[in-house]
């Protein structure tokens, strides 16, 4: 396998808590807190085992009654209702017809990109392409992209006070302000149908009827928040580690067939999306703690994708690493739908830098924003532009 001879710097308080808690404290909390799920056994048991783990998670949303369900935090049956809608986006066919409009997008994005020695790796390039290519699934005008990345950021980064207390009011009026656009879009497409996914949608009958407003809004929501946040991260651990590691960046440019292996170990190395959120469904037990009935649990997926037990030599980049059974996307009925799409993405973004870099390094690589919950809003890099 691939290995270089010192392990990948990382953040030492985060990833040294984290070994620290799995090899002592495998299911642990602070008063008043969730439980900590730190290990790779006890984390795939909770995020598969949706009978015991529910992801019905906030009592503040499944009482407000305006208030529209979501697939990441409901259960069966509504939750299987729900993701054989938003299911519609990934198809195999649809995943495959984006190719061609990420790849011109990649090639735009990158041509501006590479055009200084200096630049955001995030809104020049990391963030604009997803959230193009799922705005063009819905059908929205290019002018619109960077509202959408507000609006998503506001949203994404206060979800934890979402769910379980209260918003903050930057996130209250993007979602006040994202509503009002897709319902004129909704309306207008009703009106008008269009040749794009969420016109399709808008049309498609069930056998409830048609889709309700609160329907179609959950799936604008969900893909334009959860489809720019998984592929940004990807996007962004990729570079960390062509920083970290910069004979990879050379490997890769000579052997591209390594490349979806690279993505691979890299989305368990610096996992997009760090813990997620689960409720005991009833009284049980977890690595000998006893976990009463309604009790909240952080399964830290990251913290699995770097366990000892599982991973050998956890802390180390194997860009070929086999197996590979990360957590990244998550695992049972809530893994991540989109994880198709965010691998295609990651290739081509990848084959792009390297057919229009020599190199790419971090400004500044202690960035606490690097290791931030979700994709970070800046990351300044320094770029070995090729001839």
């Amino acid at each position: 396998m691939t290995e270089s001879n010192a392990p990948v710097a990382a953040p030492v308080d985060q990833y040294a808590e984290w070994a620290r808690l799995r090899a002592d404290q495998p299911v642990s909390r602070d008063p008043g807190g969730p439980w900590r799920v730190a290990r790779y056994d006890d984390v795939r048991h909770v995020l598969k085992t949706h009978g015991d783990f529910s992801s019905l998670v906030s009592e503040r949303m499944s009482e407000d009654p305006d208030s529209a369900p979501t697939m990441l935090f409901t259960d069966p049956p509504e939750h299987d209702r729900l993701r054989a809608l938003v299911s519609r986006a990934f198809t195999p066919r649809q995943v495959a017809a984006q190719s061609q409009q990420i790849e011109a997008r990649c090639r735009a994005l990158m041509a501006d990109f590479a055009s200084d020695e200096r630049a955001d790796l995030v809104t020049s390039f990391a963030a604009p392409l997803p959230v193009g290519v799922i705005a063009t699934m819905l059908g929205v005008e290019d002018g619109d992209f960077v509202q959408f990345k507000h609006w998503s950021d506001a949203i994404f980064k206060n979800i934890g006070d979402i769910l379980l207390a209260t918003p903050n009011e930057a996130s209250v009026k993007a979602a006040d302000e994202m509503r009002a656009y897709f319902l004129d879009r909704i309306g207008e497409l009703r009106r008008s149908p269009r040749a794009h996914l969420l016109s399709d949608l808008i049309q498609v009958d069930t056998e409830e009827g048609r889709l309700t407003d609160d329907e179609l809004l959950m799936f604008c929501f969900l893909l334009l928040i959860a489809g720019n946040e998984t592929t940004t991260s990807l996007i962004v651990g990729c570079t960390r580690v062509f920083h970290e590691k910069p004979e990879l960046f050379d490997h890769l440019k000579r052997s591209r067939q390594g490349i979806p292996d690279f993505i691979e170990e890299t989305l368990r190395f610096y996992s997009p999306f760090k813990v997620t959120l689960r409720r005991a469904a009833r009284d049980l037990e977890l690595a000998g703690q006893e976990i009463a009935k309604g009790e909240l649990l952080l399964p830290m997926i990251a913290s699995a994708n770097r366990d000892e037990r599982v991973f050998e030599n956890a802390d180390r980049f194997i860009a070929d690493r086999s197996p590979n059974p990360h957590l990244a996307f998550g695992l049972g009925i809530h893994s991540c739908l989109g994880a198709t799409l965010a691998r295609l993405e990651g290739r081509i973004a990848i084959e792009s830098m390297l057919d229009q870099l020599n190199g790419i390094e971090l400004v500044d690589p202690t960035d606490p924003e690097l290791d931030a919950f979700g994709a970070p809003n800046s990351i300044a890099v320094r770029l070995d532009r090729a001839a």
